[in-house]
């Protein structure tokens, strides 16, 4: 994005411009009105201090207001009560004429409009009476005469041209914003394209709490009691060796693709796609309590095993007769949970004996076959039935490991 269409470089140099210019403007309505009114012996001397105040104010402001450029909104509010205080004096000292006033009150109400806030503008009519009142107590009061017609039209035909460049900055600063807002608007649906692109490579709850900042994309670890599960298709192997490369890769998707929506349908994060094996944990980034992520990775299982008979059924009207099975393993236990890798390139997984023994589970499993441990067993038992598998030595594992199928 280039520096002319950044908002900030915008109220950086166009509002600050652009009330500059007004404000000598203004004033310079102010200096040439006394100064005629003095030509038409209106007014008497006085008038040239304020004559030389209004053409030497606007640009003193301009460049003593500088420093302060951080805080533009509040410099902007600032100044322009000071303008109100001041133009209040001006009416005092003057003792301008109803009808002159009255149009240099319209030009000044103009100016507190622009602010863009009711607030603002009750706060600087309270500026412009407090002026007022400063230049009676100060000066004195006394009605003025009536003002002769061509000061009244110099101070009308300067006020005029004050609001006809106040409405053509207006809006040309209207057009620049919604030129601004059309831009950043396609920058955003262009980020949040690229951004669902990048979401298919992590899981959502991954990419959800990344974008929603409640996780860091930093190498970081933690201990958590989570639901582990491995799966993939018994035979599926040497299936792909008797398939056509194109067909093979179109079932295997379409496989997996199923599976995904199954495991987000039950909250599951589906860590990583190993072949035609699928790795899936629940208690991280969210998790609903461990015996609620047991059951809802249970229940996940029993979903899936049953859509495997479902896509038997499509595959077999398409000529493949091969009756594919998954297999299934799921284990409950403390493991450690985050960002492996390094600063540049990161994987969020899980890792520790929990996990080996979920995936071995899963090797242990016949076709068709839920394997769970007996951690898993007793967080589910009393909602999905269970049948004790007797025991397995596992690879990793000294003693032997209890065997649960899921009926």
């Amino acid at each position: 994005m280039t520096r002319q269409h950044d908002p900030a470089h915008f109220a950086e140099t166009t509002l600050p411009r652009q009330d500059y210019m007004a404000r000598v403007l203004g004033y310079g309505v102010a200096a040439v009105t006394v100064m005629v009114g003095y030509l038409l012996e209106y007014f008497d001397q006085r008038v040239f201090v304020v004559a030389l105040v209004s053409l030497l104010y606007p640009h003193l402001v301009f460049v003593l207001s500088r420093p302060f450029e951080k805080k533009k909104g509040n410099t902007r509010k600032f100044l322009i009560h000071i303008d109100a205080f001041l133009f209040g004096i001006f009416l005092g000292f003057l003792h301008l004429p109803m009808e002159i006033a009255s149009l240099f009150l319209i030009m000044i109400n103009t100016s507190f409009i622009v602010v863009g806030s009711i607030s603002a503008w009750i706060f600087c009519v309270i500026s412009l009476a407090a002026g007022v009142s400063a230049g009676i107590l100060v000066f004195g009061y006394h009605t003025a005469p009536a003002a002769p017609p061509p000061l009244f039209l110099t101070a009308a035909f300067g006020v005029g041209m004050h609001l006809a460049v106040t409405a053509f900055n207006s809006n040309r600063q209207a057009r620049d914003l919604i030129r601004l807002k059309q831009k950043f608007q396609g920058q955003v649906e262009r980020f949040q394209a690229l951004s669902q692109q990048v979401s298919k490579y992590v899981a959502p709850q991954v990419w959800e709490s990344i974008f929603s900042g409640r996780r860091q994309a930093r190498l970081e670890t933690q201990r958590k009691k989570l639901v582990v599960f491995f799966s993939d298709i018994v035979g599926f192997s040497s299936l792909s060796e008797q398939m056509e490369a194109e067909a093979f890769t179109d079932l295997l998707n379409q496989y997996l693709t199923d599976m995904s929506r199954i495991a987000l349908k039950y909250g599951g994060t589906i860590d990583k796609f190993i072949g035609d094996g699928i790795m899936i944990f629940f208690g991280d980034p969210v998790s609903k309590g461990t015996k609620r992520d047991a059951l809802a990775c249970v229940s996940m299982a029993i979903e899936m095993r049953r859509h495997m008979l479902k896509l038997r059924k499509q595959w077999a009207e398409h000529g493949m007769t091969a009756p594919l099975q998954i297999r299934m393993g799921i284990n409950t236990g403390y493991c450690t949970v985050g960002n492996f890798g390094t600063d540049s390139r990161m994987d969020y997984t899980i890792i520790g004996k929990e996990v080996n023994l979920a995936s071995r589970l899963e090797s242990e499993a016949d076709a068709g076959e839920i394997l769970i441990s007996h951690e898993t067993f007793a967080l589910v038992k009393d909602k999905i039935i269970c049948r004790q598998r007797g025991t397995a030595l596992v690879k990793g594992f000294r003693d032997p490991v209890p065997l649960y199928h899921v009926v």
